[in-house]
């Protein structure tokens, strides 16, 4: 038999080869927070950089969101102090997020440009995660907020917070959001999933059916604008992506045909007028557009003051992981195609397709739809457009009228 002393040795061996086996995994987590491509953010610094808080370290520190930092804090109390054992945890979140810090540190795609000492990042991790989950939880709670409460009592405090935390570089590893909401003392008020107290936060800034997103929003992701990003990822994918471009690599000759489709593609005004019918689908995803006997089925399209800054960050996201289709860059660029005047804008209105609430700045007039796509389209180089089949479709479509002759009548 082993003896006592022989038992430790082999007890010591096997949990140095575990710590190593997990440090060598944390090490290859994939990255999936980047910062934005400098080009976009030439173009609108706004739509990429937090205007009110930092979440995550690439913006942590600075002077002008120091402000919501006591917010953080306040936040972090209420949560950690709704059981009479505050201490024992934090101790545990503390533990849980220093035993995770490597695979946190490596969610970041340049983190070696991250200036924290393993204290700082851990306290930041702890600060920004628990304010998140408090925050979630008060949104969806009302009892749970207390009076004054600034960010609940001023009406655009929480919509820039919701602008702010949809920012790519705002984003907090899901995987640390978790850890923390199975830890710290939620009240008994809430019965929801993580998930589903974050999808009440962003629900309605969201398009798409909202039965078909929240489904999609609760599946897995690595931050929570990639939750978001689920919210726009196809329903069936039968007619759109043609065999040659789900492969990894296309010629030059496929790029150009792609392309030429995009370009042929007329926009609403002229495909009603050549007697393609525009209609809205119902209890859809946001890409679920459609092509069947003469009809262009076109999910809902909301614009707010939201819009831009979602999809500008939903955008950059895809170009910083590089997806195998690009579907937000490739639903962009079609509207872009579609609606390119007012006169589109006015048949999409017409026919429910269309709602704009985002008015300019001086509140007169609704903002321009069709300048606003065309802006995000041509910033934007695309590799894969989803939607290749269904502009080949449409393009080739050719409506039979009544009066024509048949072939064998014709000279």
């Amino acid at each position: 038999m082993m003896g006592s002393s022989e038992k430790l040795k082999t007890d010591v061996v096997h949990d140095e080869l575990v710590s190593t086996i997990k440090e060598n995994m944390d090490r290859v987590f994939p990255h999936c927070i980047c910062k934005v491509d400098e080009k976009f953010v030439r173009e609108n610094k706004k739509a990429y950089h937090p205007k009110v808080i930092s979440i995550g370290p690439f913006h942590h520190g600075r002077q002008e969101l120091r402000e919501m930092e006591i917010h953080k804090w306040h936040y972090l109390h209420a949560l950690l102090n709704r059981k009479p054992d505050m201490e024992a945890t934090l101790a545990k979140c503390v533990t849980e997020i220093r035993g995770s810090e490597l695979k946190a540190r490596n969610c970041y795609l340049e983190r070696e440009t991250i200036k924290l000492n393993s204290d700082e990042f851990v306290t930041m991790m702890l600060v920004d995660g628990c304010f998140i989950i408090e925050l979630f939880l008060k949104r969806s709670f009302k009892t749970l907020r207390k009076r004054g409460d600034p960010i609940f009592t001023k009406h655009e405090t929480i919509g820039n917070l919701r602008l702010d935390m949809i920012l790519l570089e705002n984003q907090y590893p899901l995987f640390v959001l978790h850890r923390l909401f199975g830890i710290v003392p939620i009240p008994e008020i809430c019965s929801s999933s993580l998930n589903s107290i974050a999808f009440n936060f962003f629900k309605n800034i969201i398009p798409g059916n909202k039965k078909t997103i929240q489904v999609r929003f609760d599946q897995e992701g690595n931050h929570l604008l990639d939750l978001i990003h689920n919210c726009f990822l196809p329903t069936f994918s039968d007619i759109h992506p043609s065999k040659e471009t789900q492969q990894n690599k296309q010629s030059q000759q496929q790029l150009q045909d792609q392309a030429s489709a995009r370009e042929k593609l007329k926009t609403s005004s002229k495909l009603h007028e050549s007697g393609i019918t525009l209609r809205k689908t119902d209890n859809k995803g946001v890409l679920d557009f459609d092509f069947k006997n003469g009809v262009l089925y076109i999910p809902e399209v909301k614009i707010h003051r939201y819009t831009e800054t979602l999809l500008r960050n939903l955008i950059a996201g895809e170009q910083c992981n590089r997806d195998d289709f690009e579907h937000v860059t490739s639903y962009v660029c079609l509207l872009a195609k579609l609606i390119c005047s007012h006169k589109d804008e006015k048949i999409l209105t017409q026919k429910n397709i269309l709602s704009n609430s985002l008015k300019k700045e001086d509140g007169d007039v609704h903002e321009e739809v069709h300048k606003l796509f065309k802006k995000l389209a041509d910033e934007v180089v695309m590799k894969n457009f989803y939607f290749e089949e269904l502009c080949k479709q449409v393009v080739e479509y050719k409506k039979e009228s009544w009066f024509s002759l048949p072939s064998c009548f014709k000279k």
